[in-house]
């Protein structure tokens, strides 16, 4: 079984809070109540978008797991303006702190029609521009879009998966989930 969520900002991509703070955060079973289905891959507590669940472990392997490179769309909303030295870069892959990013497909977009308000709404500088971008990967490490966005100049306002591999967020709406 394959469950698509649209996960909002600020949710946990875990049933359960296990974190120390005193105020319980928001987690996937405030949304969702389908006992024996698990993420497939993680997305931040800070990023929006499309996140997989499956009851099917060896599915889970294969989509999370980075020896499969299944694609990761992401439209990702940064500081200043990109120039083509810096694309080209993201394009390249990056060396980050752990070791170099395999090559990712990187364009500037027009802030995507279908994206919906994030609350709360992003931090605005007015002396600085931001500029969105599409970006693909095909691996999936631990805050890897920001942290090859932040490698370039351009740290990273809002992120937002649109999809994995060949499943997406078509018109999923956020906080809403579809089963397959």
């Amino acid at each position: 079984m394959i469950v698509l969520f649209n996960k909002p900002f600020g949710v946990l991509s875990q049933f359960t809070d296990r974190g120390t703070t005193d105020s319980p955060r928001a987690t996937l079973s405030n949304y969702i109540d389908m006992p024996g289905i698990y993420p497939a891959g993680r997305l931040d507590r800070d990023s929006e978008g499309l996140l997989m669940l499956t009851n099917d472990g060896r599915l889970q392997a294969w989509v999370s797991n980075p020896k499969f490179k299944k694609p990761k769309t992401y439209f990702v909303q940064v500081e200043g303006h990109p120039d083509a030295p810096a694309l080209n870069a993201l394009r390249a892959g990056v060396t980050l702190k752990d070791r170099p990013t395999r090559p990712a497909q990187a364009e500037i977009v027009q802030e995507p029609e279908w994206l919906w308000p994030r609350t709360p709404p992003i931090r605005v500088r007015k002396s600085i521009p931001d500029t969105w971008l599409k970006l693909t990967i095909s691996e999936g490490r631990n805050r890897q879009v920001r942290r090859m966005t932040a490698h370039i100049g351009h740290p990273t306002l809002r992120l937002v998966r649109w999809s994995i591999g060949d499943w997406g967020l078509e018109d999923l709406a956020q906080g809403a989930w579809r089963k397959l």
